[in-house]
């Protein structure tokens, strides 16, 4: 990323990222003190969301108010669970930031659960208050009435056991006198599900500070690798589509608040409302999953939108295909920064970055490591490929009420099993090769279902893919593919023999999927971009007419 003796300016004794005993020690300990210092950036716009805007200044009154609710009206401690569950509002954002004022565990659930999923959560952590929308309300009515536990919902009326959000601006009396340690819990973010019933993450507030040091790391030490000065350059306007409850929306958020930046947000997702976004606010800073950056680009191609004010465009939340960067070095030369990374719900968002001209050299790399990560390949192969472990102070310190499961995730001394396959070349650089339970062995052979998925997607008619393995009475396994095409492009049977050739220009032929399924909707994903591989799986089966009729290949 940055140059030995640019990274050694970052991290001497004294320095804003100094690091002693693995951990940040400048900066704030909590997210408490992270929050208040915002308060700083006063009349500056903070949040804009559907006509409305808001300062930092009008934010972090309302924060406190409503934290002093929680303290006062409601009789909350620290320790105590506070649940907020909304899409992403600018109330959303006061929710979270209050119940840290109060010195409680904010619990943000997913706000597209049904009600049932969010009874397992809500029965799992136990919460004292409900912070909600109205629209979501009406999926955890009956639990709270069940429960006893009271709620305020925001943006809907008042009914039994809900009262309506009502702001308390009123600067003076600040946030209420309650103590936080970095040693406390801060969050409990539930993992997405995609294996099984979601498990709740539990973080400290000194895992979340480092969370929200990091990116602020990587982009400076990706400025002195331009031969910039950080913190210099326009004021940041971050168009973050990620959903609010999702940890790549934290290391979003964080970095915009550190920066005194403003963050636009949509109601949901739409290329043709987010180019005009862009164009609007003059934004300067894309955040996505990278379907979102892929259709704004494509759609940015074709309409000829010069994306003006953009300066950086970042995705996360799933495996970024390499021809992203080449798609936006094509259209826009080296004007906008390309930059992914890895994280996890486990790691409070993102603790490796790829940035710049390193991501455009590495574009199957997801970067280096923070300076408080440490990374491990486990048991690598003869090509380098092991298990990713990882290490350091943004790591959760468990799952809540779930012993088992911890002791499973994490060794004795501290190192967490991702169930990611990567290496790590001479120079540090990571590269996430696929997931330990989404590699397809075929004959005896390893298939890494993420390299076949991003030759598919430098395809020009590939839209999205996705590659499984499915089972085979002689290979054990084959690979097949499921792509949706460009519109406009030949979806019949000659579509698919030719991906097969072009994968097969790339990759060894036992890689070359011996199915390619073309749809004509968009792949089934959870709300953070990943496919739901289970789903795909059943779609196959039926497509196939049972998953052991495919040929030898």
């Amino acid at each position: 990323m940055a140059t030995a003796g640019g990274v050694e300016r970052l991290l001497a004794p004294g320095a804003p990222f100094a690091v002693e005993d693995g951990v940040y020690s400048g900066g704030p300990r909590t997210l408490r003190e992270f929050v208040e210092v915002t308060w700083g950036h006063g009349d500056r716009p903070f949040l804009v969301a559907e006509g409305v805007r808001m300062s930092y200044r009008e934010f972090f009154d309302a924060a406190c108010g409503l934290a002093r609710r929680l303290v006062g009206e409601y009789g909350l401690r620290p320790g105590d669970r506070a649940v907020v569950a909304m899409r992403n509002l600018p109330e959303w954002q006061i929710a979270f930031w209050a119940v840290q004022l109060a010195g409680l565990v904010a619990v943000p659930l997913n706000a597209w659960w049904t009600e049932e999923e969010f009874a397992y959560a809500l029965d799992d952590c136990s919460p004292g208050v409900l912070l909600v929308d109205g629209e979501r309300v009406g999926r955890v009515r009956a639990w709270a009435a069940r429960s006893g536990v009271p709620g305020i919902v925001f943006r809907g009326e008042a009914e039994e056991g809900f009262a309506a959000y009502v702001a308390d601006t009123d600067p003076l009396p600040g946030p209420p006198p309650v103590d936080v340690l970095p040693e406390h819990d801060a969050t409990i973010i539930y993992t997405s599900g995609t294996t099984g019933r979601p498990k709740g993450a539990v973080a400290t507030h000194r895992a979340q500070v480092g969370a929200a040091m990091n990116p602020r790391y990587f982009a400076a030490a990706a400025a002195l690798a331009r031969g910039e000065v950080p913190g210099t350059g326009p004021a940041m306007v971050s168009l973050t589509t990620f959903p609010f409850f999702h940890v790549a929306a934290f290391t979003s958020f964080y970095t915009v608040m550190a920066a005194g930046g403003t963050l636009v947000m949509m109601r949901k997702w739409d290329a043709d409302r987010a180019l005009g976004l862009i164009r609007d606010e003059g934004v300067t800073h894309f955040a996505g999953v990278p379907t979102t950056a892929l259709q704004l680009l494509d759609l940015a191609r074709r309409t000829g939108d010069p994306l003006t004010s953009l300066v950086l465009l970042s995705t996360g939340g799933a495996a970024a295909p390499p021809g992203i960067v080449a798609g936006l070095t094509e259209g826009y030369g080296e004007r906008i920064e390309p930059r992914n990374g890895y994280g996890l719900t486990e790691t409070c968002g993102g603790v490796l970055a790829n940035v710049g001209a390193e991501y455009r050299a590495h574009p199957g790399s997801v970067g280096r490591p923070s300076p408080v990560t440490e990374v491990r390949i486990d048991r690598p192969d003869a090509e380098g490929v092991g298990e990713l472990w990882l290490r350091g102070q943004c790591l959760i310190r468990g799952y809540w009420g779930n012993e088992a499961a911890t002791r499973a995730a994490f060794t004795p001394d501290g190192w967490f099993r991702t169930g990611d396959l990567a290496r790590v070349d001479a120079d540090g650089r990571v590269a996430i090769v696929d997931r330990l339970t989404d590699m397809v062995i075929r004959g005896g052979e390893n298939v890494y279902c993420v390299e076949v998925e991003g030759v598919l997607h430098e395809h020009p008619d590939v839209v999205d893919a996705a590659v499984l393995g499915v089972p085979h009475p002689l290979l054990g396994e084959e690979v097949v593919a499921v792509v949706r095409l460009r519109p406009g492009a030949d979806a019949g049977g000659g579509a698919a023999e030719a991906l097969r050739a072009h994968v097969g220009k790339r990759l060894a032929a036992f890689k070359v999927p011996a199915r390619i399924l073309v749809r004509t909707e968009g792949l089934p994903r959870n709300p953070t971009g990943k496919v739901l591989k289970r789903e795909l799986r059943d779609a196959v089966a039926g497509s196939l007419g049972g998953l052991g009729g495919l040929d030898a290949g």
